[in-house]
């Protein structure tokens, strides 16, 4: 049975996945297609009564406290409830889903954005596949979102202060993993969303480029040099698997990194002072949320 027709008794929300959606997600979903995120995107309009969302963000360790600022969400649940969706296991990371109304003022008044929030992902390292990483990502994009915002924490391989926080501008997938199993072929140079990056780059300290490796490992001495020489400006174990998938489905990407340790540092990294330091940079990770906020509204 092909994987379009294995997902036909699920049909899609009306006014929520649109063809070339809905194709893409047969495209690239694999053996069981587009069915997963069906069926979690219709949960999540059932358990939080929008019909659609216009943005996801997803917020990485020790991140979990940056939107505290607004206030009671519409709806919560747990990420595990999703079909297809893991509990987060990583220090930092909560099994927790919320949705959001945002009143924008727009050049034409006055919208609502709704916006869904995980507090937690799921990592390669945990040995489960691909699915489950990006599981997430494909059902927020059939819930209808038009743009992400991905945080994380990073390991710097550059002179840069712990708290910092980096725009995301392109990345370097040393994962050894795809979002994809077969021949989904899709063009990543444009992955992260130049106008998001701008909007961000002028409220973060830093730009620059992200490399994801499988891990839970962090790196040796060595590998830290390489990837320094590559290119690389920061480190981490997350969002780049997402932020393909997003880009296949059509969505605008936008990235925030935070700096919570050094890798050039000969001291051990300790993850619970990883958790601690992103803490930090709560009031820039709220400032550029917000102002993706902005930017869907506008557009």
């Amino acid at each position: 049975m092909s994987a379009a027709s294995s997902s036909a008794p699920v049909p899609a929300p009306d006014g929520v996945v649109d063809p070339d959606l809905l194709a893409a997600l047969a495209e690239s979903g694999g053996e069981t297609g587009p069915r997963p995120a069906l069926e979690a995107a219709h949960q999540i309009a059932r358990r939080t009564g929008a019909e659609r969302h216009d943005l996801l963000v997803v917020l990485g360790s020790g991140a979990d406290g940056a939107l505290d600022g607004w206030g009671e969400p519409v709806a919560s649940l747990p990420l595990s409830d999703l079909p297809g969706v893991s509990a987060p296991v990583a220090p930092g990371h909560v099994d927790r889903l919320t949705s959001h109304e945002r009143r924008v003022r727009t050049d034409d008044g006055e919208r609502t954005v709704r916006v869904l929030v995980a507090y937690g992902r799921t990592h390669v390292y945990e040995g489960r596949g691909s699915a489950p990483v990006v599981a997430l990502a494909r059902a927020a994009a059939a819930t209808g979102v038009r743009a992400a915002v991905l945080v994380n924490a990073n390991g710097c391989l550059r002179d840069w202060r712990l708290g910092d926080v980096m725009t995301v501008t392109d990345h370097l997938n040393l994962t050894g993993a795809s979002p994809f199993d077969g021949t989904v072929f899709v063009d990543v140079r444009d992955v992260w969303d130049p106008g998001l990056a701008a909007v961000l780059g002028g409220l973060t300290q830093r730009s620059g480029v992200y490399a994801a490796v499988r891990g839970p490992e962090y790196q040796t001495m060595a590998e830290t040099r390489l990837l320094a020489a590559a290119g690389a400006d920061c480190v981490g174990m997350s969002t780049v698997l997402e932020s393909i998938a997003l880009h296949q489905l059509g969505v605008r990407v936008a990235g925030m990194s935070v700096v919570s340790d050094l890798s050039l540092a000969t001291e051990p990294t300790d993850p619970d002072e990883v958790v601690r330091l992103a803490a930090r940079a709560h009031g820039t990770l709220r400032a550029g949320i917000e102002a993706v906020v902005s930017a869907v509204a506008q557009a």
